[in-house]
């Protein structure tokens, strides 16, 4: 009779382990229902990076002027999420939305001169 119990309780105890195993799986796929709709957890996308013209650089011993989209900025200001960190006399190290960025001048194209 006592083998006859161990078996019972055996079954009783795997049935208990499998319900429990059951109702945290419902439980866990089962949403907050205080929860606004359309609040699931979404990963933010980084903004993709804009394009920025470097127009000129004024860069001299007393003065560092750059113009980015039009407009003169010296170090340390900024326009539009656009901040300047450094002028250098073919590159600006600027920030832009936080991410730091490098805008160099674009090339010339060559001229070749007539003989």
């Amino acid at each position: 009779m006592s083998r006859r119990l161990s078996k019972l309780a055996a079954r009783w105890f795997c049935m208990a382990v499998g319900s429990l195993a059951v109702c945290v799986g419902a439980a866990h796929a089962l949403q907050d229902p205080t929860r606004p709709p359309g609040t699931q957890a979404t990963v933010a996308k980084p903004a993709p990076e804009r394009a920025l013209a470097l127009d000129s650089i004024l860069f001299s011993k007393d003065r560092r002027v750059a113009v980015i989209e039009g407009e003169a900025l010296r170090e340390g200001q900024g326009v539009d999420n656009v901040r300047v960190i450094r002028i250098f006399a073919d590159r600006v190290l600027v920030t832009d939305n936080g991410r730091e960025r490098v805008l160099y001048l674009e090339r010339l194209p060559q001229v070749r001169g007539t003989q």
